[in-house]
Order: structure tokens, then sequence, then C-alpha cells
């Protein structure tokens, strides 16, 4: 493998890893300590609920990896992700990220180093796909933290992300006993 090769696997596996191993079961987690209502509840007209919050990521992520990167129709309709009331039932709800999700695993699994470096425009702005990549990334962790606050702050629960891991272990990558997470 040459050391691009080696890049793009590696992006590859960390997005994944971010995505789909840590972000999506955070956001299970946070919607089973949820009812109905709560998941649909808004602290005040201009927030979202988690439910908007879910919809919304499930438009992004198919927006930018199945469209954007993946060259499928973008059939996205933003407005909809915020407008919603609810309730739509939480196997639903769940089901359409989990969905969009394995999908986008599917995309970023096929990735490479040209389709890391082509140019795109999603949502009128223009990207690479290293670019969306991150943007995906970061954007999916960032309404992932929302959710978890607004979990925590309504049942005032520890949501245990990170049960039985020594977060205060120091030293570099080299450190003896370094796990990945």
């Amino acid at each position: 493998m040459t050391d691009a090769d080696l890049l793009v696997e590696g992006l590859r596996r960390e997005s994944r890893r971010r995505l789909i191993g840590e972000s999506l079961p955070r956001i299970r987690k946070c919607v089973l300590e949820l009812s109905d209502e709560e998941i649909w509840s808004r602290p005040n007209p201009e927030s979202n609920s988690v439910g908007n919050l879910i919809l919304h990521l499930a438009g992004n992520v198919g927006q930018y990896v199945l469209s954007g990167l993946g060259g499928a129709a973008d059939l996205r309709e933003r407005p909809k992700e915020f407008s919603e009331r609810g309730p739509v039932p939480r196997a639903e709800l769940l089901g359409r990220l989990e969905r969009t999700m394995e999908a986008a695993a599917r995309v970023i699994d096929g990735l490479d180093s040209g389709n890391l470096l082509q140019k795109r425009v999603v949502q009128g702005f223009e990207y690479d796909g290293l670019g969306i990549l991150i943007h995906v990334v970061e954007h999916f962790s960032y309404h992932t933290g929302q959710i978890a606050c607004i979990v925590k702050a309504r049942k005032g629960i520890d949501l245990g992300f990170y049960r039985g891991v020594d977060l205060n272990r120091t030293g570099g990558a080299g450190s003896p006993g370094r796990r990945s997470l």
C-alpha cells in the first residue's frame, strides 16, 4: 500500500468510528432515555427538539455523503427537518437515521484518493471530498453533543459514555497501555 492509500484507509476508518461506532450509539442511548413526548419537546421556539436534530442529521448525511460523495439524487427538504413537531415514533426516527448511516458507511468504504480530491458543490458550497467528510463528522458530533446535553439536563443523569475508561491517563501514542476508543 502506498502512503496515500494508508491515509485514505485511516480517514475512512476514523470517520466510520466517529460516526457509526461512537456518535450513533450515543444518540440511540439518548433517545431511549426519553419518552416520545420528550423527544419532541422544545424549551422555546428558537430551540430544536431531539427529534428535529435527528431528522436534521439524517438529512445532512444524506445530502453530503449519499448525494455529495455517493452521487445519489439530492432530495433533501431541510426546512421539514426543523418544522416537524412529531411525534414520529421513536423506532421510525432511529430507523431513518440508522438506514442513512448504513448507506453512508457503504459510500465511505468506497472512497479513494480520487473521490477525496474531487470538487463538488453541496448546499451551494464548493468542497472536495475530504472537506465533505470532515464537515459531516464534525457536524454529526456537534449535534450528538447537543442531544446528550438536552437529555442530561432533562433527566439529570450521567449517560455513561466513558464508563470504565480512565480519562485521566496521560501519555502519547507510544505510551504503554494506550487504548483506541
